[in-house]
């Protein structure tokens, strides 16, 4: 289905879904170029296939799990639609960010679009940091240098007998600010924000956004960061609250990918991958539901020699022993059956680990499933449900896996 906003075409395209264009199917919407600049740089979200005799002389694009947007050329943008509800979406983000225990939304999220889930996200952020600003951003004291007429913090003693003629000493001091890396991340996060190319007349940029924007605007350099730099950061009872703040702009972050050209935000993309935020959901729900007596690892390293090495997804332990008792792998697919080759996978994870039990841990029911043993190691295939109550969904899981 195809959405017309401001003379922009919004294509439609549901997760594994296949959908065809001719080619040069709009004089007026250069279909061609957009569909080379997908595959040129979402060659990892979206699968394109060039026309040809195979295709029919069509172009043929294929979801491959991600949801989100892709502005390809300013007049066409590309919906990769979830299979899922966007409230189950909401519930897993906050599983998978450590967020559920901190409320962010009073009452269940009641939006039914991704626009709507990114717009009401995007407003809780920049309110915290409007209230955050009220109260006073956080400071630090950073390393400065500087050329003075008065004496502050350490004399540079060698460049003073180099120049002893000079009126201005130059000091090496600490000095007080609010223009660091804390509040710098939350300043870019609202410039990517400000930035996506979801919003339109109907879903408008939140004016806390550009509000909060606004507010640090003046007293924190806007400079680039990564998702990575969100996480394992240090906070005290003067900054705790930041640890929630950096959160939500990790997600804002990982779902921003690059710009068509360096330098240049005026078109970015808003991408989620859904099997990665799938692995991180299923990992952290169960590290809040196990039994007593097991406890989990998450993308556990293993080492075959110096130059082989893999993570296993999910690594579930016995408390009292120590040893591994299921290896899970999730895979965000809808499959009749389980991949020879992500069996063969799993059962060398079990090896590695000496591991009796393995699962491969499906978002929907499959039509053949799998309960095998492989010399001393059994195989399944389990489904943690993404159609219906996720809590619900959870224990049926947990009930299956201890059969």
């Amino acid at each position: 289905m195809n959405i017309f906003l401001n003379r922009t075409e919004v294509i439609e395209l549901t997760e594994y879904q296949t959908i065809e264009f001719p080619k040069d199917k709009d004089p007026f919407m250069d279909m061609d170029r957009a569909w080379n600049l997908l595959w040129e740089k979402y060659r990892k979200e979206v699968e394109v296939e060039f026309p040809s005799r195979k295709t029919d002389g069509q172009w043929q694009i294929k979801s491959k799990g991600w949801v989100g947007y892709i502005p390809l050329t300013p007049e066409i943008i590309l919906y990769l639609k979830p299979k899922v509800k966007v409230s189950n979406i909401f519930e897993m983000w906050e599983y998978a960010y450590n967020l559920n225990s901190f409320q962010i939304l009073e009452g269940e999220i009641n939006c039914q679009t991704i626009e709507g889930f990114y717009s009401r996200i995007a407003n809780v952020l920049a309110k915290r940091i409007i209230d955050r600003e009220r109260q006073g951003l956080y400071r630090a004291y950073v390393p400065k240098t500087d050329y003075l007429t008065f004496v502050r913090g350490r004399i540079d003693i060698q460049n003073a007998i180099q120049k002893p003629w000079s009126i201005k000493l130059k000091c090496h001091y600490d000095e007080q600010t609010v223009d660091i890396e804390d509040n710098q991340i939350l300043a870019w996060t609202l410039d990517i924000i400000i930035h996506n190319s979801l919003w339109t007349e109907q879903v408008p940029v939140p004016p806390s956004v550009r509000q909060a924007y606004h507010a640090l605007q003046g007293l924190v350099t806007i400079k680039e960061f990564q998702p990575e730099d969100c996480i394992g950061r240090n906070y005290n009872y003067l900054n705790q609250d930041y640890q929630l703040l950096h959160s939500l702009c990790r997600f804002f972050l990982e779902g921003a990918g690059p710009s068509h050209e360096k330098g240049d935000r005026t078109m970015l993309p808003f991408l989620i991958d859904m099997a990665k935020l799938y692995e991180l959901f299923v990992a952290e729900w169960l590290k809040e539901n196990l039994p007593s007596h097991l406890f989990l690892k998450f993308q556990e390293q293993v080492k075959i020699s110096d130059r082989i090495s893999f993570k296993t997804d999910i690594a579930l332990y016995e408390k009292s022993t120590e040893n591994p008792r299921y290896i899970l792998d999730t895979k965000y697919k809808t499959p009749d059956s389980p991949a020879p080759n992500d069996v063969a996978q799993v059962i060398a994870y079990a090896v590695s680990k000496q591991c009796q039990e393995v699962i491969l841990v499906y978002p929907t029911s499959l039509t053949y499933l799998l309960d095998e043993t492989i010399g001393n190691i059994r195989v399944r295939s389990l489904t943690f449900s993404l159609n219906s109550n996720l809590e619900e969904a959870g224990t049926t899981f947990l009930k299956e896996l201890f059969s």
